[in-house]
């Protein structure tokens, strides 16, 4: 005689509308339970009436060895009872039968349906004996309990660090494997969590859901919008130490005593680098900035070994490997892989020029090229030739020279074939295959194709005569042969 093995398995259903994990506690009962609360009630006392059910039922299929498990097609996965296959072939098929009657949202499973009811309902029926907060549902508390209890029974098995869900455990794996499994369909770029990709999205799409209550205005993350209100906290009080200030000074503030104990919030409050005075208003953004001083950079490139201050400047500098420009300009279409490019680019468009020098009052779209005409007045030269011992005011400029010494002509006329050192010279000879002529007489309206022409052209309105022959005192002329 054969013996039929069967393979029992545990199945429940879950809040989430995914297939249940390896980690997920299952259920051999054939009647699958038709809500979370009934299939929650082993832990809770809910009547001696449903756990009698519940006990017959469990002892009904220990007992009942003649039926076969079944097994699922797509996966391989094996099952003692008919229906709670049905409900797992939904994880393949995506059919959601069961749909709220209020937000029309659909659910593979009953059980998830009623659990999502109490968001409408405002139902918790669940509640913490240790500090009384409510919950929807069991699973939930579970969890919350955990908060008190310290218990994180769910560790890595890479780095050993522990959580108090599964979920937190295997989103946390990803740092270790790498895994990206969230995508975004319009830049390509992938996230571990799906959050993180929602609020990339808002990138694209503009949208911007959280909200100032004070003044409206409207930000992409709780975490931008959370450092805005520190703008009012601020205006808040200092508000209240001006009005403190006159009440003093019109004699009534011993009146006031009562109110002693409205102080203005003064927990959030500037910190200062002891090395260069600078203040920052969270204590986060001056370690990093204490990383300057210290040369420190803990963030480093696993493509090129290139290291980085914040994990930021590592981020931006990633896509120059993977390709990746998720910033887009609308006006001309030019993309980018940094916020703070795109930033600087959009000046262009705008014509803000936000950097001022104090000497001479020109104004400059980038902090660096403030701080390059800044050598102008200062007559400093930090780059020096190591040939020639040449020095140069900055990098660009010296990287142009020392192509002088290499031969080195890297631009290429794909008209002539003429070849350049510099972009400045290539720009200028592509001009003569273009046509095009930028710099405009002002007065007659001649155009040229370098300014220098133009400025010797304007000596013929102007009358300047600035080059004299030393042979004949007598003659001038407005232009160097």
């Amino acid at each position: 005689i054969l013996k039929e093995e069967t393979d029992t398995f545990m199945v429940t259903s879950t809040y989430e509308e995914s297939e249940p994990n390896s980690d997920q506690l299952l259920s051999h009962n054939c009647p699958e339970p038709e809500s979370r609360d009934e299939e929650e009630s082993k832990y809770v006392d809910s009547g001696s009436t449903r756990l009698n059910d519940s006990q017959a039922l469990d002892s009904q299929c220990k007992t009942d060895t003649s039926r076969k498990s079944v097994k699922c097609d797509t996966c391989g996965k094996t099952f003692q009872c008919k229906s709670n296959l049905t409900k797992h072939l939904r994880t393949h098929t995506g059919e959601k039968p069961h749909s709220c009657s209020i937000c029309g949202k659909g659910f593979s499973q009953m059980a998830n349906l009623k659990t999502h009811m109490r968001i409408h309902t405002g139902e918790k029926p669940h509640s913490c004996n240790t500090c009384g907060k409510r919950f929807s549902h069991m699973i939930t508390l579970k969890t919350h309990v955990q908060n008190h209890t310290g218990d994180k029974p769910h560790s890595c098995s890479t780095c050993g660090k522990r959580f108090s869900r599964m979920i937190h455990l295997k989103t946390h794996i990803r740092i270790h494997t790498g895994e990206r499994p969230h995508s975004c369909s319009t830049c390509g770029k992938r996230f571990s969590q799906k959050s993180t990709l929602e609020t990339h999205v808002r990138i694209h799409t503009g949208e911007k859901p959280h909200s100032c209550a004070i003044c409206g205005k409207r930000f992409s993350q709780m975490a931008n919008l959370k450092r805005h209100m520190g703008i009012h906290t601020r205006s808040i009080t200092n508000a209240n130490t001006k009005r403190r200030n006159q009440r003093k000074q019109s004699g009534v503030e011993s009146q006031l005593m009562s109110y002693s104990q409205c102080k203005p919030d003064t927990s959030r409050k500037s910190v200062k680098c002891e090395i260069c005075g600078k203040t920052f208003q969270y204590k986060y953004r001056l370690l990093n900035h204490l990383r300057v001083h210290t040369g420190e950079k803990p963030y480093s490139c696993s493509t090129c070994g290139k290291r980085f201050i914040q994990m930021n400047g590592l981020k931006t500098h990633i896509r120059t490997h993977t390709g990746e420009k998720p910033y887009s300009c609308s006006a001309c279409g030019k993309s980018f892989s940094g916020a703070s490019a795109f930033r600087v680019h959009m000046r262009i468009h705008t014509g803000e020029k936000p950097h001022l020098c104090k000497i001479c009052g020109k104004t400059f779209s980038q902090g660096a090229h403030l701080k390059r005409h800044m050598r102008i007045h200062t007559g400093e030269k930090p780059h020096s030739c190591n040939t020639c011992g040449k020095k140069f005011s900055d990098m660009d400029s010296l990287k142009t020279h020392m192509r002088n010494h290499t031969g080195e002509k890297p631009y290429s006329c794909s008209s002539c074939g003429k070849r350049f050192s510099d972009i400045v010279c290539f720009k200028t000879h592509m001009r003569i295959h273009t046509g095009e002529k930028p710099y405009c007489c002002s007065t007659c309206g001649k155009g040229f194709r370098q300014l220098s022409h133009l400025k010797t052209h304007m000596r013929i309105h102007k009358g300047e005569n600035p080059y004299s022959c030393s042979l004949i005192h007598s003659t001038s002329f407005n232009f160097c042969i």
